[in-house]
């Protein structure tokens, strides 16, 4: 996989290039602030691009606005947001912006090398990756949505599993379904929900997000490691 850095911080910047690249990837371009990134995505064509949300010259939102003109103008181009702190707002503009797949994560996830690599090629391959701190976040956030009330039995269960990051095959297996009825109860998910039809699969995000307050947030060994929710 081609992927491309931007990332303000040396030691952070060249620990990615190395671990990415111990990990059989190319690294294409590592770049110490936006300036000349647009550009470069447009010559080398990454697979992948990681982006720092506060860069240089004011360290507020140079990163997470370049993450949102990438997402808008390359709407097939994944890409990997890190942040030193929860940034819920930031995290909202990237769910409800236009694009393709994405991951939110605090960089505090990089040190676990096995889970940061799994969700590098995750969302590479097209999954929404996001922190379990950033959902917890955004509960907070969100009122008591009386939807899920409309909700039967067997969807809350496939609610529940899909909550957990799993595709459609993975539920099937799971629920011992096939992945027909899996797809079936999923749409009838949200349609009740009342998402609406996304080409960037972050309806799953949202309905996962509506099962996790439901429930009281996350709990449990599920979301205490990283929370992926595959398109």
């Amino acid at each position: 996989m081609r992927i491309l850095i931007c990332e303000d911080s040396v030691l952070l910047r060249e620990g990615l290039v190395r671990l990415l690249e111990h990990s059989g990837h190319e690294v294409v371009g590592a770049f110490a602030d936006t300036v000349g990134v647009a550009e470069a995505v447009e010559q080398d064509r990454p697979d992948l691009c990681i982006l720092d949300v506060r860069m240089p010259p004011t360290f507020t939102d140079e990163g997470i606005r370049l993450a949102l003109e990438l997402r808008a103008r390359h709407p097939q181009l994944p890409v990997l947001v890190l942040s030193q702190y929860v940034e819920e707002r930031y995290a909202s503009e990237l769910i409800s912006g236009q694009g393709g797949a994405f991951g939110y994560l605090l960089k505090d996830r990089v040190a676990d090398v096995a889970e940061f690599v799994e969700a590098v090629d995750r969302i590479a391959s097209g999954a929404t990756v996001l922190d379990p701190e950033v959902v917890a976040q955004l509960l907070t956030r969100r009122g008591k949505d009386t939807k899920m009330e409309r909700l039967t039995a067997r969807e809350r269960t496939v609610l529940a599993v899909l909550a957990e990051g799993r595709s459609n095959q993975a539920i099937a297996a799971q629920l011992f379904v096939s992945e027909a009825s899996v797809e079936k109860h999923i749409t009838a998910i949200f349609q009740k929900l009342e998402l609406d039809q996304d080409e960037s699969g972050n309806r799953r995000v949202l309905a996962a997000i509506a099962h996790l307050q439901s429930t009281g947030g996350p709990g449990g060994t599920t979301h205490t490691q990283q929370t992926g929710f595959t398109s």
